[in-house]
């Protein structure tokens, strides 16, 4: 089993969101940030009263997802998120060691779907 971090330009959320749900990737946390870094896109960079520093207004996605589904994610999280300059997010995926379903108390990779 594998965790997706996808860090995304906000306003691709909805076409990314789309496409994995289209492909059967339906769960999924999504989380509104603002992240810094020498790949925001400078001319969307701008300070706030909550974070004064330069920064991007981005979507932090997370799938956790058997081994097998990683590619295919990975795929459709790139060819929708892409504008092609610098910004676009990066994707991290890690392994989960253990999953625990809170309701029933079952585990193990099959309670993913």
């Amino acid at each position: 089993m594998k965790l997706i971090k996808a860090y995304i330009r906000a306003k691709l959320l909805e076409d990314v969101y789309c496409s994995l749900r289209n492909e059967g990737y339906s769960s999924m946390t999504v989380f509104e940030g603002e992240g810094t870094g020498r790949y925001s896109d400078p001319d969307k960079q701008h300070g706030s009263l909550n974070f004064p520093a330069m920064h991007t207004h981005v979507v932090k996605i997370e799938i956790a997802a058997k081994a097998g589904q990683i590619s295919s994610i990975l795929q459709i999280i790139q060819e929708n998120g892409r504008t092609g300059r610098k910004g676009d997010g990066i994707i991290f995926v890690t392994s989960i060691e253990q999953v625990y379903r809170i309701r029933d108390g079952k585990e193990g990779a099959e309670i993913l779907n």
